[in-house]
């Protein structure tokens, strides 16, 4: 295994990345960029077409980066023959029911069994419940190539870190979790992930460790944001601003400062549900996770009702009305719109009638309309609305003065919900807005 490591910082062996999206791309890219021969594989054959021809429609790395990168990108399997150390990630969704889609992972492995070779290590970076890695992937590896793991070829796990749209948190500056089936395999993977991660490597003491800290990583996060959305809940009950109580606790040291928010993207709304199906399966049910799934999941539709609350009290009729909704990706400054919880809005408006205007100059528009059917307007065309939501911290959004909202408005009380907090709300409320924010 260290002839391997010793083989590709010499070029001798190439590294190959099996899946480039947000994850996969960028980690291909970085490892070029470091001198190592480096092959893209992806099944998408559309998507490696627009790598080619130095278009990063992820806006993770830049076109000219892409452009100028010695990353053989791919769509032919039979390439992966030509590499010995194979990163796999690829993304691990959930099913309508909540219960984990392994279908990606699994047919990554099938791909790579197809194509493995004597002398490999297989690192698995895709999100999973433990034991995931050397229940379900291991068997097909080996069924697809003949091949015995242990003997013929290595295993590892390192769970992806990369914040989408993030430009301070990178590959290269987040400390990386690794792994490996054994003693020298987990030396050879974090000697590899040491040529790309200057911030350095946590070598976990197994597989299924690596596993375990990936899902309660976000598992955490989301519970914390539940926490916030359920203050929120109850702050605007009372008639306080969540804003200015979360603005007033966090002079405390300790607070922990997290606000509420639409928890969606293929991670954070994701990943609790592999941690609890796993719990499930062990016979416990989670009681705090899953609360906390309940709380996010329902924000959609709470947005939808405090907007439908507000043009009653604006003396609006709310059939037929007029909104619009900035903002369709999962996060600010991201064009993925994928488990992007604005459409939860856009569904539950349905129910009262109303059909949104959507703009979002960030946004993938093509991954929109084949994913939800969601046609984007301009923000030229956002006028003579009766209400607005902010639904995406996007910086164009952050930017506008209110004399540009203004402008959005037609006759009558102008309705804002500012999910984000974006603008001052005594100067919306001052102007007659009636302002709403979570």
């Amino acid at each position: 295994m260290n002839k391997l490591y010793e083989k590709i910082v010499s070029k001798q062996a190439s590294i190959s990345l099996v899946g480039l999206g947000y994850v996969g791309m960028p980690i291909a890219i970085e490892f070029a960029k470091r001198g190592v021969d480096v092959i893209g594989f992806d099944i998408n054959k559309e998507k490696i077409e627009t790598y080619k021809s130095g278009i990063d429609p992820t806006h993770e790395v830049g076109d000219d980066t892409i452009k100028n990168s010695t990353v053989h990108f791919t769509s032919d399997e039979a390439d992966l023959k030509k590499a010995k150390f194979h990163i796999v990630a690829v993304p691990t969704p959930v099913n309508d029911d909540h219960t984990p889609d392994l279908t990606p992972v699994e047919g990554a492995s099938h791909v790579l069994g197809r194509n493995l070779t004597v002398g490999s290590v297989v690192v698995f970076e895709s999100t999973v419940y433990p034991g995931v890695t050397e229940d379900v992937c291991v068997p097909i590896l080996e069924q697809e190539s003949g091949l015995k793991c242990g003997v013929d070829f290595k295993i590892g796990y390192s769970p992806e870190r990369i914040n989408p749209g993030d430009k301070v948190h990178r590959l290269n500056t987040i400390t990386k979790i690794v792994s490996g089936m054994d003693e020298e395999t987990l030396d050879c993977v974090a000697k590899v992930y040491e040529i790309v991660v200057d911030a350095g490597v946590h070598r976990a003491e197994s597989i299924k460790v690596a596993e375990a800290a990936k899902v309660i990583e976000n598992s955490q996060r989301d519970i914390n944001i539940a926490f916030m959305n359920e203050l929120s809940i109850i702050f605007n009950k009372m008639g306080i601003d969540t804003k200015s109580v979360l603005e007033a606790a966090g002079t405390k040291w300790n607070f922990l400062k997290f606000s509420p928010g639409l928890v969606g993207g293929h991670c954070i709304g994701v990943d609790p549900y592999y941690l609890t199906y796993k719990a499930e399966m062990m016979g416990y049910h989670s009681q705090i996770i899953l609360s906390g799934r309940r709380i996010n999941d329902g924000m959609g539709a709470y947005v939808a009702e405090n907007c439908v609350k507000n043009l009653i009290a604006a003396d609006k009729s709310v059939k037929n009305a007029l909104v619009a909704i900035l903002g369709f990706t999962f996060k600010e400054n991201c064009p993925d719109t994928r488990n992007s919880k604005i459409f939860d809005i856009v569904k539950e408006l349905r129910e009262y009638g109303i059909e949104p205007a959507i703009a979002d100059p960030v946004a993938d528009s093509d991954e929109a309309e084949r994913l939800y059917g969601i046609k984007f307007c301009d923000m030229s065309d956002v006028s003579n609305m009766d209400a607005i939501i902010l639904a995406v911290a996007h910086d164009e959004f952050s930017e506008l003065s209110i004399r540009e909202m203004n402008a959005m408005f037609g006759a009558g009380q102008k309705v804002l919900l500012d999910l984000k907090g974006l603008f001052n709300r005594k100067e919306y409320e001052n102007a007659g807005y009636r302002y709403w924010r979570l």
